[in-house]
C-alpha cells in the first residue's frame, strides 16, 4: 500500500511539472490552473434551501412594499401622488423582474448541480436526500490546495532550472 501511494504521488507530481511546464513557469502569463482553494471552500459552505429561503423572504418584502405602497397611494391626495407613485411602480416592477431571473438562475444552477452529481456518480450522504455542494467541494478544495502546493513548488523547481 505504502508503495503504491508513493507511487501515485510520483504521478501526481510528474502531472503537476508537466502543467507548470505548459503554463510558462517563472514568467507574468503562468496562471494556477484551478479555481483557489479558498473559493472552493467557500463554495462548499453554500446550501441551495439557504438561497431558496433568501429568495423567499425578499418575496415576502416585496409583497409587504407593494401593499405599503398601494396604501400610501390610497391615503394620499391626487395631488401629492406623483412622483412616487410612477417612481415606486417603476421600482417595485424591476424589483419582480429581478426576482423572477434570480429564482431562474437558482433553478436552472441547482438543476445543473445535479447533473454535474450524476455525471460524475456522486451520492448523497446517508440521511440526505441529495448531494450537497459540501459533499463534491470540500473534495475538491481538498484536491486544490494539495495541488496548489505541488504546483508552487514546481513553479520554484522550474524557475532554478532556467
Amino acid at each position: 500500500m505504502i508503495s503504491f501511494y508513493w507511487q501515485s504521488k510520483q504521478l501526481c507530481a510528474l502531472w503537476v511539472h508537466f502543467h507548470v511546464s505548459l503554463q510558462d513557469a517563472g514568467k507574468d502569463t503562468c496562471v494556477y490552473p484551478l479555481p483557489e482553494p479558498h473559493e472552493l471552500f467557500q463554495t462548499s459552505q453554500m446550501k441551495f434551501e439557504d438561497f431558496q429561503k433568501d429568495l423567499t423572504r425578499l418575496r415576502k418584502d416585496l409583497r409587504s412594499c407593494t401593499s405599503e405602497v398601494e396604501r400610501v397611494c390610497k391615503a394620499s391626495i391626487e395631488d401629492n401622488l406623483q412622483p412616487f407613485k410612477d417612481k415606486m411602480d417603476d421600482f417595485i416592477l424591476e424589483a419582480k423582474h429581478e426576482l423572477e431571473a434570480l429564482e431562474t438562475h437558482l433553478s436552472s444552477t441547482h438543476k445543473l448541480f445535479l447533473e454535474l452529481t450524476v455525471f460524475y456518480s456522486v451520492k448523497a450522504k446517508a440521511g440526505e436526500k441529495e448531494v450537497s455542494p459540501n459533499t463534491i467541494f470540500s473534495i475538491w478544495y481538498e484536491f486544490s490546495s494539495d495541488f496548489k502546493d505541488l504546483w508552487k513548488k514546481e513553479n520554484k523547481s522550474i524557475l532554478k532550472e532556467r
